[in-house]
């Protein structure tokens, strides 16, 4: 191999691994079977949800994972291989990917990385079934404001009965 591509294929290596150090998780999946139609749809989904999406090729992805280290299942990165990454949310990428691949059943997961944990296509599917952010948030608010509004009508009842007892 010539020096040049040797360099060519640092490059891509480097500017992959440049994405996944700046991404919150990586998702695999492979995409072949997708209809043209498929595969822009769901490229657009990602993209306004913050998403990059593209194909790169195994052994790039396999390089620039053990030039940084990371553990990875052998068996994501064969076949047609695409990676999605989640540049502001960490498990938009999966629940995307995996609502659009109930539609459209030649998408399938294979695997992924979310902030530096490995992990397979199943607990990328658990993952996926996670309510986002917000929905946690208010789930967290609503759990932190039951005592108070249980002590609020505690204090209500007791203010009533009161009442009631002054005008008897």
């Amino acid at each position: 191999m010539s020096e040049q591509m040797i360099a060519k294929k640092q490059q891509q290596v480097d500017e992959v691994v440049a994405k996944i150090e700046a991404a919150q998780s990586m998702i695999v999946v492979d995409y072949l079977g997708l209809t043209v139609e498929e595969v822009t749809e769901l490229r657009k989904q990602l993209r306004e949800a913050g998403v990059e999406f593209k194909v790169i090729k195994n052994t790039i992805m396999r390089r620039a994972l053990d030039s940084m280290e990371i553990d990875y299942h052998a068996e994501v990165f064969q076949g047609p291989t695409a990676v999605a990454f989640g540049m502001e949310d960490a498990v938009e990428p999966a629940r995307i990917l995996k609502d659009f691949a109930k539609g459209a059943e030649a998408l399938e997961l294979k695997g992924g990385v979310i902030e530096g944990n490995t992990l397979s296509k199943e607990e990328i599917s658990r993952i996926a079934s996670l309510p986002n952010r917000e929905g946690l948030l208010s789930m967290l608010l609503s759990v932190l404001q039951a005592p108070v509004r249980n002590v609020a009508y505690a204090v209500k009842a007791v203010a009533e009965a009161k009442e009631e007892e002054d005008v008897a």
